[in-house]
């Protein structure tokens, strides 16, 4: 268990480095010391360069199990596009995970490809294809996001449309598929692995990105403290 100072002393630098800043102070000050370093020990694994794309996954324990995934493998940011089914992760399967990650919800599966193909993003579709690249080919130097399709139709047209790439996992058994949350879990440890062999430092998020990130998770961590802070700003 750290001193009063030590955690005082680990408030300083990250105020320094920019990653909290002093109305951060009462959120910091209510979680316990280990709760704080698994914040941080978990923030400093987090990346953007890999991003998952659900496209009309309809099953809630699917939908849930991939969020788990991407929590599991330090990928921050997933992109829903919902389907029939709606977007409704079992909390029983996520266990939590979903509070920390940064869900973008779309209104089409254009619009989710499009804003991520802007912000630099190469949009790999997950295909049982002759033309499509195994996934341990995939490359790695750009920033990229995989997406998946529903459990029965996969992936719509216009998804493989608008895709750069499609990648498939390669098998060896009978069976030529997985399922979807399956799927996910294993592209996104493999993905993970090799980009950050790859890019180093440059895998993880950036000081300000951490900085904001954590902002974020400190509010969440300590839902007491955000009433507050939200019925003060409605008595001002």
């Amino acid at each position: 268990m750290a001193s009063e100072e030590q955690r005082e002393e680990v408030f300083r630098q990250l105020l320094h480095q920019g990653v909290l800043t002093h109305e951060d102070k009462p959120f910091w000050d209510l979680l316990t010391w280990a709760r704080l370093q698994k914040m941080l020990t978990v923030l400093r694994h987090r990346t953007k360069h890999i991003v998952v794309g659900m496209e009309a996954v309809d099953d809630g324990h699917n939908q849930a199990a991939i969020l788990r995934s991407a929590d599991a493998f330090g990928v921050q940011e997933v992109a829903v596009v919902t389907g029939r089914g709606g977007f409704a992760p079992s909390e029983r399967v996520t266990q939590g995970a979903h509070k920390w990650l940064t869900i973008r919800h779309y209104p089409d599966i254009q619009e989710a490809m499009e804003s991520l193909k802007a912000r630099g993003y190469v949009i790999w579709a997950s295909r049982l294809d002759p033309q499509a690249v195994p996934l341990d080919r995939v490359d790695l130097s750009r920033p990229a996001a995989f997406f998946f399709g529903n459990e029965h139709a996969g992936l719509s047209p216009d998804a493989l449309a608008l895709a750069d790439r499609t990648f498939v996992i390669p098998m060896v058994g009978f069976a030529q598929s997985l399922n979807v949350s399956v799927a996910a879990a294993i592209t996104l440890y493999q993905s993970t692995h090799r980009a950050r062999e790859l890019l180093g430092d440059a895998y993880f998020l950036s000081p300000q990105e951490q900085g904001a990130l954590f902002r974020r998770w400190l509010r969440i961590a300590t839902p007491s403290v955000r009433r507050m802070a939200s019925l003060e700003g409605r008595n001002t």
